[in-house]
């Protein structure tokens, strides 16, 4: 089995050589080195870009981590970026479906299994490898990446990362108001389940009431969960905006400013 094959299946691990590390600029605010300690100077002028369109300096940060871990897996292959093809990302996502992730390492002897769901509150652990939301996040990094460079007639005449021609034309000028179309997914990009809302179960409700000790909480609780008040309009609430006679609790909705 060569190199690639043993990538895509998760058998290999690859080098984690360079860094991402914060720079006393503000365009861009983090930079990537390589193993010597030198800047990566296509991803810095891809980061100041990003910069420059008022992104975030976590967007930033995290645009460089997900720059390193392509450039990782380039510099193992012995493949200069601006000679990568599509076979570079396929084996790239082969890896992060199959390989294991390290933030999700356990180091506590009483953690839950990654992947398993807490039976009293319904929430689940993160999976042992990379979840589909990442895999479709690093590829949408590599893409930006090639985009910007074609831009400046830099990088592979083709960009590396494959797009839905047919997703790009119904997604580009849709109306909001209408619902989302269905269209098929690019190659190599992940299928992400909708996330179901979890709700409290009625005997947690229940348990959650007979262990407060004051009605004033218990009232305060259910008017927070009933009406949908922010915690702001909630601690505004007075003694003047309760009508005991109409079983009413009047509260003042709170104006979102024009910045949000």
């Amino acid at each position: 089995m060569g190199l690639r094959e043993e990538l895509m299946e998760g058998r290999r691990a690859i080098p984690r050589l360079g860094r991402v590390v914060e720079v006393n600029r503000a365009h861009p605010p983090y930079a990537m080195l390589d193993a010597a300690g030198a800047e990566v100077e296509p991803v810095t002028a891809f980061l100041r870009d990003l910069a420059l369109g008022d992104s975030s300096p976590l967007t930033c940060r995290s645009y460089g981590y997900g720059m390193l871990r392509w450039f990782r897996l380039l510099w193992l292959l012995g493949t200069g970026w601006e000679r990568a093809t599509e076979s570079e990302v396929a084996v790239l996502t082969g890896w992060l479906r199959s390989a294991a992730n390290p933030q999700r390492q356990r180091h506590r002897t009483d953690a839950p299994v990654a992947g398993t769901v807490n039976l009293r509150t319904g929430k689940a652990s993160l999976c042992a490898g990379y979840a589909p939301r990442t895999i479709n996040h690093a590829l949408t990094v590599i893409s930006g990446f090639y985009e910007f460079h074609a831009h400046h007639g830099r990088g592979p005449v083709v960009n590396p990362v494959p797009h839905s021609a047919q997703r790009r034309r119904a997604l580009g000028h849709r109306n909001p108001l209408e619902p989302t179309p269905m269209v098929g997914r690019a190659r190599l990009r992940q299928r992400v389940s909708g996330r179901s809302p979890r709700s409290v179960p009625d005997r947690l409700w229940d348990e959650l009431l007979t262990a407060m000790n004051c009605d004033r909480d218990r009232a305060l609780l259910e008017i927070f969960v009933s009406s949908g008040a922010r915690a702001k309009e909630l601690l505004g609430i007075t003694v003047g905006d309760c009508r005991r006679t109409r079983e009413r609790v009047r509260r003042q909705r709170e104006t979102p400013s024009p910045e949000n």
